[in-house]
């Protein structure tokens, strides 16, 4: 491990303490997976080109000229202002990479390389780097050299395909879970090769496509077709191989419960609906099969209460519920706080600056970077001084 060079001090007890990350990356996938290593107490320092990351234009919102979209995923990192194309920044990086751990990036392929940046030439240098790249398509095959942006993937892998009411057109996700669904494989990945590496002295090449990483989260969907050769298709909220384990409307709002097994449909039935305890609909698959008739009898159930009683009775009852909430009830609630899952850090701009947390819990302890997300070259002129005799670029 490279010892710390000026990085803020990493929490008390941080799994990645020690680690030097050099972070090639930029939009959103890469710089998930960095930022997921700073807060488990890895030295970041993000390589940025003369114009600053692209999403630091991404918006509205902003927040003091920051752009949200940035924020989300850059805090505790250090921001490096070079220009790869010429021989000042190129000397530059080549200095930060002969003292760091992990090199990531999201190129497409060949791209470092056109720049004097094989992988293999940089690792047979550095035979103890481990190199991540996070590409759309991965380092090899037909597609590898096709760009390709979240909601690409989102189409191009399954998503879409699956998403949305069965009358209606393939639906994008509210969220860009194609690249943090990479950047979270892209970050295991860094980790399994950090723990290697502790026992062969080796680096490795981890190579992470976001078309791979969209396809795997297809999980039973895509095992269903491979064991029957059925195409699964889009059912809304429904699940395709269980029910009532999806919304519906109450008196006041959308509720949401999950009826995972036969136990917890008796108790349903006897909390909520006692006249649909009967034989045909005892057993999960037969439910599935009566579908459409089972959920013209329950809609009318579930709107006769408001969510809140809706959650207090099926509470009791030990059933999975909860409500459709916004983004906003999310963000405000008490067990998100409780966790730790909110946090505050100060920015030279915004100031108080709240952020969403890191989920990993090391006994009882929320590991959340503590550095903001930083201005665009901010740390230029003490990282490269930190470095060593290098030329700024």
């Amino acid at each position: 491990m490279t010892p710390d060079s000026g990085a803020a001090p990493p929490a008390a007890g941080a799994p990645l303490a020690g680690v030097r990350i050099l972070d090639l990356s930029r939009i959103l996938a890469g710089p998930y997976a960095s930022m997921m290593l700073a807060d488990l107490g890895a030295e970041v320092i993000k390589i940025e080109p003369p114009g600053g990351d692209d999403t630091r234009t991404w918006g509205p919102p902003f927040g003091g000229g920051e752009a949200a979209y940035f924020l989300a995923v850059n805090r505790g990192k250090k921001s490096v202002v070079l220009n790869l194309k010429t021989e000042e920044g190129s000397q530059a990086l080549a200095g930060l990479i002969a003292t760091s751990d992990v090199l990531v990036e999201n190129f497409r392929p060949g791209t470092l390389a056109r720049l004097g940046f094989a992988p293999e030439d940089v690792q047979r240098r550095h035979p103890r780097l481990i190199w991540c790249s996070v590409s759309a398509y991965g380092q090899y095959g037909p597609l590898s050299s096709k760009p390709g942006y979240d909601a690409v993937m989102q189409g191009e892998a399954g998503w879409m395909g699956l998403t949305g009411p069965p009358e209606g057109p393939p639906t994008k996700l509210g969220a860009s879970l194609a690249d943090i669904c990479a950047g979270m494989m892209a970050s295991s990945g860094v980790l399994a090769a950090l723990f290697a590496r502790e026992r062969d002295g080796r680096g490795r090449r981890v190579d992470v496509a976001l078309f791979d990483s969209v396809v795997a989260t297809l999980c039973y969907q895509a095992q269903g077709y491979l064991l029957t050769g059925e195409e699964p298709v889009r059912s809304g909220n429904n699940h395709p191989s269980l029910t009532p384990y999806e919304s519906f409307e109450a008196d006041d709002g959308h509720v949401i419960v999950a009826v995972g097994n036969d136990t917890l449909w008796k108790r349903f039935c006897a909390v909520a609906a006692p006249e649909l305890d009967r034989p045909e609909f005892e057993k999960n698959p037969d439910r599935v099969r009566r579908r459409p008739g089972l959920r013209a009898l329950l809609e009318p159930v579930f709107r006769s209460r408001g969510v809140a009683d809706w959650e207090r009775v099926l509470d009791e009852a030990g059933i999975p519920v909860g409500r459709v909430r916004s983004v906003a009830e999310i963000l405000n609630s008490p067990q998100l706080k409780a966790r730790g899952m909110v946090v505050d850090r100060e920015h030279p701009v915004i100031g108080s600056l709240r952020l969403v947390g890191n989920p990993i819990q090391f006994d009882g302890q929320n590991h959340t970077a503590a550095g903001p997300p930083p201005l665009r070259g901010e740390h230029t002129d003490e990282v490269l001084d930190s470095a060593g005799p290098v030329s700024r670029g």
